[in-house]
């Protein structure tokens, strides 16, 4: 007999749970995960599973006690168990087949002998020397930063291909960019859990491989041999026939949008795993609401994915949550001709997150021009510099090294508001996004420290930004850490907008078409090319005046790059 204190495991730091159900009893015995009990807190209720499996010796607490991580719940004896009944069903079978009904019980038991020595021998050791076994792991999505179901637009194996350490396994594809996953090890592709079309989240298993065999162990032998005697005399149970299963625990916690906050509802007809349930309930999803489509319709965890992924993309049929009226529905079929076409998913998601800032950020756009008719003569002046360098010098580098140092002169435009709406994050680096218009949409990479590059350097980094854009190559690093955005809109046009602050950024850029208008000298109009700037800018984090001095250095830097130097 070998005895188990079973206690409450991490319960993130809360103290006096509740016992509302204990679901085992003294003699039970239990599976690996089977749920012990049921506590609940003041805001949801959780089942406890059994680490190990055993056969219930005792149990320590009562319902209604208030429990914390490390009290004891009950004793597990996790020795090997017969089941009496079986041994003595079986018994009575061989003594039948015998038809030798004057035979003792004591010499009809040794046809059923249920020791270990017969049933299973330890291999010499010259045997385990030479025994092999492949070695299979599991190679999952790694981690993705916040990007969650992203599409899989490429399987790039097999089953049965062998892969080297670093060979791309998939292809994902966010709604800005898509990233090849490479092998972290070299292996044999024996299984894929994952297809073409498909979503994919961090964690998420791709397929296995089978790795470089190796030897087993003496010990690994002998673990296995005592695996299959306990398998052997531990009762068997077999699986329910009927649709339904009762629930370890009599209520799920759902999240509620009414006004009642939470509620409970009850489970106890569903057909479904504690893993399952315990999901549901981290996810806030009513599972009596899913379908099940595994083994009697049981519900499995790919069917609360579907669920989930088909209230997500369901087409909103009420006013929206936010009380803003929402637009009619119009046939404009009727008025004439009309032709239905997709949006990208780069342009969906740039409109849903141009909503999202529109709605939370407080926008206030200030305009100015800059004098930039010296910048532009000496950018001339770099072109035959610029050919033999390979780049193509345009306004945009001295652009990105203006905002820098205007960045540096006036830190809370190089700083996010914290989620607290107490605090200002100021960030110890300059990194700058830029617009790129693309066939599919906008998308924004960024330029990591453009206070520390020269201009030629910034020059080469926007022409290889701009052309990842276009060939749809950028990776999810090349849109993070941005501190500042500029969108230009360059050649075609315009004298002013009001872009939308990419948050969590404090301010955007908005550059227009360079004119040449009449400038006042202190003596006499001459003609300029002037360049019309708009600030966009959180009221939030921002007022009037520090724009107004940020648009003044600015214009300034622009005007007599030599300040740059400064």
């Amino acid at each position: 007999m070998s005895i188990e204190l079973i206690k409450v495991p991490d319960i993130g730091g809360t103290e006096g749970v509740e016992v509302i159900e204990i679901c085992v009893a003294v003699g039970d015995q239990v599976e690996l995960e089977q749920s012990l009990v049921v506590l609940e807190s003041d805001k949801a209720s959780m089942e406890v599973p059994s680490p190990i499996a055993g056969t219930v010796t005792s149990i320590k607490i009562s319902d209604g006690d208030e429990l914390s991580e490390g009290d004891v719940i009950l004793e597990l004896d996790t020795g090997p168990v017969l089941d009496d009944v079986d041994i003595d069903a079986v018994r009575s079978e061989v003594l039948l087949e015998s038809e030798s009904e004057s035979e003792s019980e004591s010499e009809a038991e040794p046809a059923i002998d249920f020791s270990i020595s017969e049933k299973t021998t330890t291999p010499s050791p010259s045997a385990v020397d030479q025994s092999f076994e492949p070695k299979i792991e599991m190679i999952s999505v790694p981690d993705m930063g916040d990007a969650e179901n992203v599409d899989v637009i490429e399987v790039c194996v097999n089953i049965g291909d062998e892969v080297a350490e670093g060979d791309s396994l998939i292809v994902l594809e966010t709604d800005k960019a898509s990233m090849e996953v490479p092998s972290p090890v070299a292996g044999k592709v024996v299984s894929l859990a994952i297809q073409e079309g498909a979503t994919a989240s961090a964690g998420m298993e791709i397929l296995q491989l089978e790795l470089a065999k190796t030897p087993i162990t003496a010990t690994e032998v002998e673990s296995s041999a005592n695996s299959l005697d306990e398998s052997v005399e531990a009762p068997v149970k077999s699986e329910p026939i009927t649709t339904t299963q009762p629930a370890p625990m009599s209520a799920d916690v759902i999240v509620n949008s009414s006004s009642s906050g939470e509620k409970f509802l009850n489970s106890d007809s569903v057909y479904a795993g504690p893993a399952v349930r315990r999901l549901a309930r981290e996810i806030g999803l009513d599972i009596t609401l899913v379908e099940g489509t595994g083994p009697r319709g049981r519900i499995v965890k790919d069917d609360l994915k579907l669920y989930i992924k088909k209230a997500l993309t369901a087409t909103p049929t009420t006013t929206a949550t936010s009380g803003i009226p929402r637009i009619p529905d119009i046939d404009f079929g009727q008025f004439g001709d009309v032709k239905l076409e997709s949006l990208s998913k780069i342009h969906r998601a740039t409109a849903q997150n141009m909503h999202r800032s529109w709605l939370n950020v407080p926008h206030v756009t200030q305009f100015d021009d800059a004098d930039i008719s010296d910048l532009e003569e000496f950018r001339k002046s770099l072109k035959a510099e610029a050919e033999q360098r390979g780049v193509k010098i345009t306004p945009l580098p001295f652009l990105l090294k203006a905002c820098a140092a205007a960045l540096r002169e006036n830190p809370k435009f190089n700083a996010s508001l914290h989620t607290d709406g107490q605090q200002l994050v100021y960030k110890q680096y300059v990194n700058i996004g830029i617009a790129v218009d693309t066939p599919l949409g906008l998308v924004v990479p960024v330029i990591r420290d453009v206070d520390k590059k020269s201009i030629w350097e910034l020059a080469a980094e926007t022409i290889r930004l701009a052309q990842k854009a276009k060939d749809r190559k950028l990776k999810i690093d090349d849109m993070q850490g941005g501190c500042f955005t500029i969108s230009s809109l360059g050649s075609i046009g315009g004298q002013g907008f009001t872009p939308i602050v990419n948050t969590p950024e404090v301010a955007i850029l908005g550059v227009s078409k360079l004119s040449v208008k009449p400038l006042w000298n202190g003596s006499e109009f001459v003609p300029a090319k002037m360049l019309p700037l708009s600030l966009s800018y959180d009221h939030r984090a921002i007022n009037g005046g520090d724009a107004g001095r940020f648009l003044t250095y600015l214009t300034a830097v622009l005007a007599d790059i030599r300040r740059l130097a400064l």
